[in-house]
């Protein structure tokens, strides 16, 4: 527990998103907070697209931060009065955080996801040479930049339109990352090798024959409901390595926490370890985690 939690009267804290009832957030903060032994508590609220700024507008002094999914990640952007350098560069952020400086609520925001897609990766010792992403919404930006950081130079992207890439393709300019678009409607029937994202909702990637060439490929499906989903378990027969949604759900938790206790994404939790397994036995994961990267 830190020694001084900052603004310790903001004790609220939620996810929002349009759907939200499955989110499994609320039961990853609440495992947590236990363990850490903060007085925090942690809700879900239905907030759809043009609904966020009025939400956020309400909100008292008792809050102290909120989780976003879609389709809110970008929309926070015009709000936000701080963010971090991962946020500008993307465009793209999951977390906000309300602090109380100088008598007025200031309002900053990170972005987790990447972090909750790197280290599960690392954890495997995986390092793609190319990486394929299946999507093209806020989550397959932070897909780019997380397959930057494991290593891949080269990046094949699918989308249902392709005309919605021109932010990714930005992005992946800025990079220095070579990247192709394509029609989801093309994806290759051929075995993937490497890493392959899924950022597509659950059931979506469901249909498209994904097939591993070997057992180093690694198949990332960020979906966790329903799990296991049909892709994944397809994968898996063929003798290819599948992570979890949930994986991914907790690593970016794991940061999202850290930012709402100290204001820094980066910033170890006391016992970071064993939080880890607290968070990953609540949602059913083997509570005996990597040590992952940080």
């Amino acid at each position: 527990m830190p020694a001084a939690l900052p603004d310790p009267d903001r004790t609220r804290l939620a996810v929002l998103g349009q759907p939200i009832d499955h989110s499994l957030s609320p039961t990853l903060h609440a495992a947590a907070y236990q363990a850490l032994g903060l007085d925090l508590t942690y809700e879900r609220h239905e907030v759809g697209s043009g609904e966020l700024e009025a939400f956020v507008g309400d909100l008292d002094s008792s809050w102290r931060g909120l989780s976003l999914t879609m389709p809110l990640k970008r929309e926070v952007l015009p709000l936000l009065d701080r963010t971090t350098p991962l946020v500008d560069e993307l465009g793209v952020a999951n977390t906000l955080l309300l602090r109380t400086e100088a008598g007025r609520t200031v309002l900053s925001g990170a972005n987790t996801d990447v972090d909750g897609i790197v280290r599960p990766v690392e954890a495997l010792g995986h390092v793609p040479g190319a990486a394929t992403i299946l999507g093209g919404g806020a989550t397959a930006a932070s897909a780019l930049f997380a397959a930057l950081r494991l290593g891949a130079s080269f990046v094949r992207v699918y989308l249902r339109d392709t005309t919605k890439a021109s932010e990714l393709v930005l992005l992946a300019t800025r990079l220095g990352v070579t990247l192709e678009v394509h029609p989801l409607a093309d994806l290759p029937d051929a075995p993937a090798s490497g890493l392959v994202i899924s950022t597509l909702p659950g059931g979506a990637a469901d249909t498209l024959q994904l097939h591993p060439s070997g057992d180093d490929a690694v198949l990332f499906d960020v979906a966790y409901d329903p799990w296991p989903s049909v892709v994944a378990e397809r994968w898996s027969a063929a003798g290819g390595r599948v992570l979890n949604g949930l994986d991914m759900l907790v690593e970016q938790a794991i940061g999202q926490i850290r930012f709402f206790t100290s204001g820094d994404a980066d910033l170890l939790l006391p016992d970071e370890a064993r939080v880890r397994d607290a968070m990953r036995a609540s949602v059913g994961l083997s509570a005996i985690s990597p040590q992952a990267p940080s």
